[in-house]
């Protein structure tokens, strides 16, 4: 090595540029910038390692931090383009070596010893804004780190022998309550000393920040507002604190959101019931009433295709105050007609015979489940259709026929390994993904109306939906596992640093290109049926999956565990009559559940049937072979 030896020479800094050979890749923007404040009080004190570049100039081998921070400070105006900046001039030999042992050797200052340093400081009258800038990091750190002052000296001092960590210690500056820090630190086991432990002991009873009734009720101020009393953590940057009067919060709450029930009881539910939690398993208890799409009048279609055209019209005119005039009273028709045929509502008769759960989602945000029908009016139902051969579970048109119905939840789950096998197709398909995007892209630029862009599957800007959040098993997925692959491939393959990916994709050829679109186009597919239906997306995703020619029995057998059993019995029996015939299926009546879900396993076992909402394409029509497939009875 001759390093040591090696001269400091000064470079002009536009004449450096990065050592592609430097095994750091990755620099926090904010590290940068907090160097970069030093730098300009302080000068480039340290120099930087180069070796000689192709051509003019250096490749920084190491420093390239520094290196960073001078060229924010030149973009800036603080330093001039070719300020001078001192280096060592190393060989290629050494420079990777040298990386390598700067960024795993290099420690940061001890928090610790930063509160002892920016305490003096403050203790001596100096501005957090100078300390700052003498350290070259932010005033929100040196803040944080004389906050540090709030936790008892003994702790400190365990922090200092590594005994805790950083986010243990700022645990403990809720309170200024030294003997209750030591008391909670030697109370907690050592296996669940974790930070979040720490502030929920010396909270209490506390209610913190993030908690949903207080983002209900629009954050601590609103609480204070109202009388409530805070206690402020001093280490969070978004307002952080506790609502320390759990009664007073619990009763704004519970006014607000019987305000909102009140609401909800004038549209006439036979029942409106706010509760804490509705928990998923409880609610397929419930039977469902959904509300119907509205539907124009023709005279309301024909004036809105009307109005639509003279809209278009306008758009190709010149702008004057007399048609951006225009435009916007036609905006506004189109709108009111288009919020007709947009509307949901629920029949009379369900509403008579439904109800309504009204709780807080985990943001603070009201859930509204209308349309559940409580258990024992789905007997009373029962009860009262028996003469005319219907069932609550049936509806109407079974005439003691029995429908196969799916669960919003199991509708969810189906339809989001449908959209995993799509993605998975499509972006092996890139002819197709781009015809996708095309489409996609045609619908905003070359058509008018709202809504025009609903007409596609893709979530094109690019939006990209995460799945396993949709399926009971993601883990069991085959065409999830088989993306996360394909991802982790075309990750390789593309720069780490993305202000070098430009240049990268200039450099490639088309197929190359149109590989990595598909790819990035399959991951804005997004088929999934929950408690929102888009039946217009869903369409267009089964036109995607006749075009890869998709074959959904490649990605999903049904079985007991992940789907008939998730079925209520009579739906069951409706799966396997579909598949094999009415006569075949109606020994399922008799069965118990569990059963019934082994029997129709077994029976589809070598059939291509399908549940509806995860076929796709082209599917393959049921056929009933009522000789086949005989089983013996179930036993007793």
């Amino acid at each position: 090595m001759t390093t040591n030896t090696a001269e400091i020479i000064f470079v002009p800094l536009n004449e450096l540029k990065i050592d592609p050979l430097n095994v750091r890749k990755t620099y926090s923007q904010k590290s940068i910038e907090e160097l970069a404040c030093s730098l300009a009080a302080q000068g480039i004190l340290q120099n930087l390692l180069v070796r000689k570049a192709k051509g003019n100039g250096y490749y920084v081998s190491a420093g390239g931090r520094r290196y960073r921070a001078a060229l924010l400070l030149a973009e800036q105006g603080t330093l001039a383009a070719d300020h001078p900046v001192p280096v060592k001039v190393i060989s290629k030999e050494e420079a990777q070596e040298l990386s390598l042992t700067e960024n795993i050797m290099r420690e940061a200052m001890n928090p610790a010893d930063q509160f002892e340093a920016f305490r003096g400081l403050a203790a001596a009258g100096q501005p957090v804004a100078d300390i700052a800038a003498k350290f070259g990091t932010t005033e929100s750190i040196v803040r944080k780190r004389l906050a540090l002052g709030r936790v008892a000296p003994e702790l400190r001092e365990i922090f200092r022998q590594e005994g805790m960590n950083l986010d243990q210690l700022a645990a403990f500056t809720i309170t200024d309550d030294y003997e209750e820090q030591k008391r909670v630190w030697e109370a907690l086991p050592s296996y669940g000393r974790h930070a979040s432990s720490i502030r929920q002991a010396l909270a209490g009873e506390d209610v913190k920040a993030s908690d949903k009734r207080l983002r209900f009720l629009g954050g601590l101020d609103a609480y204070e507002a109202a009388g409530g009393t805070v206690k402020r953590d001093l280490f969070d940057d978004h307002s952080g604190g506790y609502a320390t009067d759990t009664a007073l919060l619990e009763k704004l709450v519970a006014d607000k959101m019987e305000a909102e029930a009140e609401a909800v009881r004038a549209e006439g539910w036979k029942w409106v019931e706010t509760v804490s939690e509705i928990d998923w398993q409880a609610l397929q208890d419930f039977d469902r009433r959904y509300p119907e799409q509205g539907e124009l009048t023709v005279e309301q279609a024909e004036e809105l295709e009307a109005l639509e055209a003279r809209y278009h019209e306008l758009e190709l005119c010149d702008e004057t105050d007399e048609t951006e005039t225009e435009l916007n009273e036609l905006g506004e028709k189109i709108s009111a007609l288009e919020l007709i045929a947009e509307q949901e509502t629920y029949a009379l008769e369900d509403i008579e015979t439904a109800g309504v759960l009204i709780c807080l989602n985990h943001n603070g945000l009201l859930r509204i489940e209308r349309g559940l029908v409580k258990p024992e009016d789905c007997q009373a139902e029962d009860a009262d259709s028996e003469e005319t051969g219907e069932s609550c579970e049936e509806g109407s048109a079974g005439q003691g026929k029995p429908v196969l119905k799916h669960s919003a939840t199991l509708m969810e789950n189906l339809t989001a390994q449908k959209t995993a096998a799509l993605r998975l197709e499509l972006a092996n398909n890139p002819d197709v993904a781009l015809a996708s995007v095309v489409h996609a892209l045609l619908l905003r630029l070359a058509y008018t109306g709202y809504g025009v862009h609903q007409q596609s599957a893709l979530e094109l800007s690019i939006t990209h939906t995460d799945l396993a959040g949709s399926m009971k098993e993601p883990d069991q997925c085959a065409a999830l596992e088989e993306l996360e692959n394909l991802s982790e491939q075309y990750g390789s393959q593309i720069p780490g640093n993305s202000a070098d990916l430009w240049d990268w994709c200039i450099d490639q050829t088309r197929d190359q290109l149109l590989n990595l679109m598909a790819w990035a186009a399959s991951h804005s597919v997004n088929a999934v049926e929950g408690k929102f239906m888009r039946p217009k997306s869903a369409e267009h995703a089964n036109q995607i999956g006749a075009a890869v020619g998709i074959d959904m029995r490649a990605y999903f057998k049904p079985t007991a565990e992940n789907y008939f059993s998730h079925l209520q019995r009579s739906s069951i029996q409706a799966a396997v009559a579909e598949a094999c015939g009415g006569d075949f299926a109606d020994s399922i009546a008799d069965m118990k559940k569990a059963e019934g879900a082994t029997f129709a396993q077994n029976a589809l076992k070598d059939k291509d049937w399908l549940p509806k909402p995860i076929r796709c394409g082209s599917p393959t029509t049921p056929q009933h072979d009522d000789t086949a497939y005989r089983f013996p009875e179930a036993a007793e």
